[in-house]
């Protein structure tokens, strides 16, 4: 038995596409300029959609054909010969104009069913569609998740306009298996692309081609990143290998997964995440397009369950764990690529934050290490270990060389040897054939999480070196027991030091296991985020912004740093 219609849930969403389209009929024959093909394509769909639905203002309206028609001409004038479309950052890309083309279809199935009204701009989507499907079903990608993107449109295709052909090559792309790994991510580990790209594409591709297990690989995302839901409403990004490793991303494009989910299934835990995702409230103007092509999402929620604290999480294939109590929410990470790598690469988790801590509103955002070792940049650690349940050390050993001259049957009378990269620097001095004077530096942090916080312990070895932590909180708040040096710098070196915003707070003590004293207010050279040659070689950097507390020495040395949360409200549910 099917639950009952959300009436307020579909009024809303009608409200949220009225928003963006109502705009657009104001001048319906006026033709968008600077706009690209993909949000030409959106921008049809949320027409189409808006004219069928009896909740939007536009329901039945001749100005939103007129406006959906004066940009159909527009995306069509965009495609090349070749079908796809131009303009954006890929030249000629398939995947691209993939996302373009499943709003056509989408749109195309909407209009299919309007009445005559619709039927010219039925026929200009049929033409779109057409034009591209070639092109898709031979084209190429790039990334993992354009593979699933790229065979959720050519099945649209294929639902509208049959062609054997089309799902063959969804097959080919099916063939490699999903890449989701034992814990439920995604090889990109990346929010933005499983609740924008993947989810969505899978699916649709497990309703068009029948597929259960496609829909169960969803589902395993969707239970994992329950776990990865921060307090502030945002889904935890410090282990994406994407762009979003470096942004907070919230919760609101996960809205119609949870929710279509925890209808089919009845599952609370779903329904929780749903609700939370629509805190905010709805302003996506996609989904009512959604909701007349999946009518289950009309359909009212099953009761949410309620969140049960402390919650423990820790996922090995990330190196993430996490701790959740009604004080406070902890990550910790270790999960980077970089050290196996040895570069700064797009595709590579490459973020060095290594904890943050929310307390209510006091959020200390990140927390990492710089140290002068050879300029090989800051902490990143290269192996996780679970010491007990809620117990983890982090490892990271630096390495590299001196090398001596050649050995006589490697040399050359002509001095030209091959450029070769020895993993701090290139040059052409034919690395791997010299031997080798290594120099090491090992840190290690090991981190307790508490239902109030958690205790640090870290320990910097190997041969004397300047290192400096970095505590970035997020802005709005008071600083009280660290000095000021400028520029949202503050330098702590002996504490207790509070974060506070309103009655939330954020509390740090440090202890120090050397005679050596903490650097002072006066070393900035010290107290400093050091990103490491990757970055500054080029000018660039990937530091954080806020409001930064730096505690630094000399190496080797070790430091204790108690991080104690008190929120008023504790965590909402």
């Amino acid at each position: 038995m099917h639950n009952p219609l959300d009436h307020e849930f579909v009024r809303a969403v009608a409200a949220a596409a009225d928003r963006s389209a109502v705009p657009m009929v104001a001048a319906p024959d006026e033709e968008p300029a600077g706009v690209t093909h993909r949000v030409l394509a959106r921008r049809v769909k949320t027409l189409v959609a808006a004219y069928r639905s009896p909740d939007s203002a536009l329901h039945g309206s001749e100005r939103a054909v007129a406006a959906a028609t004066t940009h159909l001409r527009a995306l069509r004038a965009a495609q090349t010969g070749t079908g796809l479309f131009a303009g954006g950052d890929n030249v000629q890309s398939p995947p691209d104009s993939a996302f373009s083309v499943n709003d056509v279809c989408d749109a195309y199935v909407l209009a299919a069913g309007g009445g005559p009204e619709l039927h010219a701009v039925e026929a200009a989507l049929a033409e779109i569609a057409g034009a591209a499907a070639d092109s898709l079903r031979t084209g190429g990608v790039h990334t993992p998740n354009h593979r699933w993107e790229l065979s959720a449109a050519l099945a649209r295709l294929h639902r509208s306009f049959p062609d054997d052909r089309l799902l063959d090559r969804v097959e080919e792309w099916l063939a490699e298996g999903v890449d989701i790994d034992t814990e439920g991510l995604y090889s990109e580990r990346s929010a933005v692309y499983a609740s924008l790209v993947t989810n969505p594409s899978l699916l649709l591709l497990a309703d068009v081609l029948d597929r259960a297990d496609l829909l169960e690989a969803v589902e395993r995302n969707l239970a994992t990143t329950l776990d990865l839901i921060r307090p502030d409403g945002t889904v935890e990004t410090v282990h994406s290998r994407r762009q979003d490793q470096k942004l907070s991303f919230p919760l609101w494009p996960y809205l119609p997964h949870y929710r279509l989910l925890a209808i089919r299934t009845g599952r609370g835990d779903f329904a929780r995440a749903a609700r939370l995702a629509a805190v905010g409230g709805i302003d996506d103007p996609d989904l009512l397009a959604q909701t007349l092509l999946i009518p289950d999402l009309c359909r009212a929620l099953p009761a949410p369950d309620t969140e049960k604290l402390p919650r423990d999480r820790y996922l090995t294939t990330a190196r993430l764990a996490a701790r959740a109590s009604a004080t406070a929410h902890t990550v910790v990470y270790g999960g980077s690529d970089v050290p196996e790598h040895r570069r700064i690469r797009s595709g590579l988790a490459c973020n060095p934050t290594f904890l943050r801590l929310f307390a209510g509103a006091a959020v200390l955002d990140a927390v990492r290490l710089s140290r002068s070792f050879f300029d090989l940049g800051p902490f990143r650690a290269a192996r996780m270990e679970q010491l007990a349940a809620s117990r983890y050390r982090l490892t990271e050993t630096l390495t590299t060389a001196y090398y001596q001259p050649l050995p006589p049957g490697q040399r050359r009378d002509d001095g030209v040897y091959r450029l070769v990269d020895e993993g701090r620097f290139s040059a052409a001095m034919a690395f791997p054939d010299r031997p080798r004077d290594e120099v090491s530096h090992t840190t290690r942090v090991e981190a307790d999480l508490l239902e109030d916080g958690a205790d640090l312990r870290i320990d910097i070895s190997g041969p004397p070196v300047p290192w400096a932590l970095e505590l970035t909180f997020r802005p709005g708040g008071v600083l009280d027991g660290a000095v000021p040096t400028g520029e949202g710098r503050w330098c702590l070196t002996t504490g207790p030091m509070t974060y506070r915003v309103g009655e939330d707070e954020i509390r740090v003590e440090l202890g120090v296991e050397s005679c050596e004293p903490l650097a002072g207010p006066d070393r900035g050279d010290i107290l400093r985020y050091d990103p490491g040659q990757d970055h500054t070689v080029v000018g660039g950097t990937d530091a954080t912004t806020g409001n930064r507390v730096y505690v630094g020495g000399q190496g080797p040395q070790t430091l204790t740093v108690a991080l104690r949360a008190h929120s008023t409200d504790g965590m909402k549910d």
